[in-house]
């Protein structure tokens, strides 16, 4: 018999019986929950992407019928029709002969919208609201499923107890049983003698089991009393009381713990506890213990407020107990060590924000210690800013300071850039008209570094810009005039461009005033040409794009300028476009060049760049007599070269798995290779990636690098990174052998993630041209093992090894 009732009646009571809200979803930790669909659905990482993120939890692994046995796949997923649609009742029998209570029995199913409630005997008093619904009673709606023998309550109250209860959420795929469920009211819950879980119905991996476990819609809360944490049927933790969320608002609790070794500090233990102090401020309580040294605190504070947020994260270890240290030029045993870091940004008025960055340490053995082990490359200097800044909608402007902490602990702090103290910049950019500009450049800088000359430095810079053209061709002609003036300290003779002149580095300087002005002019120009073609079956646009750009810089003599933030750049394809070699202010090259380069480039039809060649040279009318200083002279000699390197790059994607990226320079005049890059990338499988990287700079480096993630099946993934240099003639204590070497495996189920990572690596050191440190003391080598284990639905979606192996491996997901 079927019969359709009221919209409010009897699957409200439906609703009652439900499970309330996705009980212990996750703990969000420290950013958003993300989720994945059911299947494990998520789109790669675009090919080429520098940092991919995080993937989501990845449920395609779990069995694809582990639901309760009773879950039907076609029913409606749309909970928003609820209220407006009709409730459809099948059952054998059904007696309401009062016209007040309903007795319906015999396979009972009542239907509305996403809700489905089955059982053996339901009964309902349309005065009272009163119901109950007994043997074999069953429901299912958009977000989950409830088995129980037995459910009694009232729909008016939202109230009800259900006994024998097993549930299973559909979103979060978490799922449990409990001897009885009690709701006092539409958003409260409380389960008693309960367990969850995220793995399989029938196969748990791991669970909680709680004596009593209440449930807050209201607050997103959750919590467990009298619960155990059991990996199979091992029970690893009791915790009295334990808190976690019930939807994606974030929520206090454990974040993933890792284990790791490395030799510099022992075996460490991270066990990290996030705290949902408010809406808009948080904090996460790292403690960290290392066999080695001792106990260490790291309290992370994040806030956002109206006018402001940021950052404040301190490090801190009392009494350093780790072995006296003969390798480095301070020794750390029994010193208490920290680190604090402060980021914050400040609205004040109009426009104007202050800004800061300030991240400094107790000795710069810090990071040698705690830092590197999975934070990729050695980190030699730390940098510490503050500013204030604003603009308008032709104008900038920004007053602040920049200071250095030296982290090489090889080093000195003469390898330290100049403190810029204070610094102002001051820039204009304002269109007089549809194809005419006027702008500005401003720059005062304060430059401060024992044993090395100091002062100020102002760069002005006016310059007047055109724009003719249109799609297919342009000319740009600009013209500056730029004029830099120092005004050095006292005591400027006693110095060179390599500090005091007791070492006999570089002859003194002989001004105290010294400066430079100069105009700078320049016109670029070019054409764009397009056409139909195929290639290999496809159809394309190919473009082709000749450019001429030519430089006017009269020579200046700039020897007696002091060399404060200046050094030569690499050289470049954009480099054939510059009006400077040098980054800095105290140097400007001159020129009277002419620059010549072509593109061509094949746009598929949904206008994607498959291929992109380029190709040019700088042609020199007069010699480049600006160098940069060179040991105790005053400059290196003046190049006469009639053209510069020839320059070539390519970017090639002509399949959607497979990128490849390439640059060379062959230099005419030393008929020598002055660089070359190539990188690949590829996809293997659904989410298995390969990269290989070769990359050569004269005189500087060349290293090799291979990374992969190779699937070996749904479950487990090999992972690995190794990067090699050659040694380099004329580079002082120069990187060579193995820089980095990183092999892991990844294994993944339903619920539960493992990675297990080995990292070699260059921990500190030194390299370069200049004088070297203590023989022995330069790229000394560390070891570090981590190994996490993440519990799919009770923490955030990756840990610490996640991170490495995002940097380290173009790609990784």
């Amino acid at each position: 018999m079927t019969r359709t009732l009221p919209p409010r009646r009897l699957l409200a009571v439906a609703a009652a019986l439900a499970l309330v809200g996705g009980p212990i979803d996750a703990m969000a930790g420290n950013g958003p929950h993300r989720k994945a669909t059911l299947d494990g659905s998520e789109p790669a990482c675009p090919l080429g992407t520098f940092l991919c993120p995080p993937r989501p939890y990845n449920y395609a692994m779990c069995r694809p019928n582990a639901m309760l046995e009773f879950y039907d796949p076609t029913l409606s997923r749309d909970s928003s029709l609820r209220d407006t649609s009709n409730t459809y009742v099948r059952a054998t029998h059904v007696d309401s002969s009062d016209q007040t209570v309903y007795h319906l029995s015999g396979n009972v199913r009542m239907d509305r919208a996403d809700q489905r409630l089955q059982a053996d005997t339901i009964d309902y008093n349309d005065d009272t609201t009163d119901y109950d619904a007994r043997g074999n009673v069953r429901y299912q709606d958009a977000g989950q499923l409830m088995a129980s023998t037995h459910v009694r309550g009232n729909n008016d109250a939202s109230t009800g107890t259900a006994d024998d209860v097993r549930y299973q959420m559909l979103d979060s795929r978490g799922n449990g049983v409990a001897r009885r469920a009690q709701m006092f009211d539409a958003d409260r819950t409380l389960y008693t003698r309960a367990t969850y879980s995220t793995c399989d119905v029938g196969d748990r991996l791991w669970e909680f089991r709680g004596g009593t476990i209440s449930i807050n819609k209201e607050t997103g809360r959750g919590v467990a009393r009298n619960a155990t944490f059991r990996v199979g049927k091992v029970p690893l933790l009791y915790l009295p009381w334990f808190s976690f969320p019930v939807d994606n608002r974030r929520m206090t609790g454990f974040l993933q713990p890792t284990f790791g070794h490395t030799s510099r500090s022992g075996y460490m233990l991270s066990t990290p506890y996030y705290l949902n102090l408010a809406p808009n401020y948080d904090a996460t309580l790292d403690p960290r213990i290392y066999t080695t040294r001792g106990f260490l605190l790291d309290t992370e504070f994040r806030y956002l407020t109206a006018g402001s947020s940021g950052i404040i994260d301190v490090q801190y270890l009392p009494h350093d107990h780790g072995p006296t240290d003969l390798d480095t030029t301070t020794d750390t045993k029994g010193t208490n060590r920290y680190r604090y870091t402060i980021k914050d940004s400040t609205h004040l008025w109009e426009s104007w924000n202050f800004s800061t960055s300030i991240d400094r340490t107790s000795d710069n053995n810090f990071l040698y210690d705690f830092g590197n082990q999975l934070g990729g490359a050695p980190v030699y200097l730390l940098t510490s800013t503050a500013q204030i800044a604003g603009g308008g909608k032709w104008w900038n402007a920004s007053v602040g300071g920049t200071a250095y902490q030296n982290m090489n602990p090889f080093l000195t702090d003469a390898s330290l850039p100049y403190r810029q103290l204070p610094y102002a910049n001051f820039n204009v950019d304002l269109p007089l008209n549809r194809w005419l500009e006027f702008g500005m450049t401003n720059q005062f800088v304060a430059f401060r570094k024992p044993g090395f000359v100091e002062g100020g430095r102002e760069d002005i810079e006016p310059w007047i810009a055109a724009d003719f053209g249109n799609q297919a061709w342009f000319v740009r002609p600009r013209a500056a005039w730029r004029y830099t003036a120092y005004q050095l300290r006292n005591g400027y003779q006693n110095y060179g461009y390599f500090g005091l002149l007791g070492s006999g580095t570089s002859t003194p300087f002989t001004q105290s005033s010294p400066s430079r002005s100069l105009p700078i002019v320049s016109v670029d120009s070019g054409l764009v040409f397009d056409r139909d073609t195929s290639l290999f079956g496809k159809d394309y646009t190919q473009t082709l794009e000749p450019r001429l750009y030519y430089l006017y810089v009269p020579y200046r003599d700039q020897n007696n300028l002091p060399l404060f933030d200046t050094s030569m750049m690499s050289f470049d394809y954009w480099q054939l476009f510059s009006t400077n070699q040098f980054s800095g202010a105290d140097r400007q090259m001159n020129a009277n060049n002419l620059t010549a380069a072509i593109t061509t480039r094949l746009l598929d039809d949904g206008g994607v760049e498959r291929l992109s060649a380029s190709f040019g040279q700088i042609r020199y009318f007069t010699p480049q007599k600006v160098q940069a200083p060179n040991g105790a002279n005053t400059s290196a000699p003046a190049t006469d070269w009639s053209g510069s390197a020839y320059v070539a790059q390519l970017d090639l994607q002509l399949s959607d798995r497979w990128k490849l990226g390439s640059s060379y320079q062959w230099n005419p005049n030393t008929r020598h290779n002055d660089m070359a890059m190539l990188q690949v990338q590829g996809r293997l499988g659904q989410d298995g990636v390969v990269n290989f990287a070769y990359r050569y700079r004269s005189g500087l480096m060349e290293q090799y690098s291979v990374s992969a993630v190779y699937p070996l099946s749904d479950r487990w993934r090999l992972i690995g990174a190794w990067t090699y240099a050659e040694p380099v003639r004329g580079v002082v204590n120069p990187l060579k052998g193995t820089i980095e070497a990183l092999a892991g495996v990844e294994y993944d189920s339903c619920c539960v993630t493992l990675r297990l990572v080995d990292r070699s690596y260059v921990n500190q050191g030194y390299y370069g041209v200049g004088p070297s440190p203590t023989p022995g003391r330069t790229n000394l080598r560390d070891n570090a093992v981590m190994f996490e284990v993440v519990f799919k639905g009770l923490g955030s979606t990756g840990g610490k090894v996640d991170p490495l192996l995002r940097r380290d491996i173009l790609g990784y997901q």
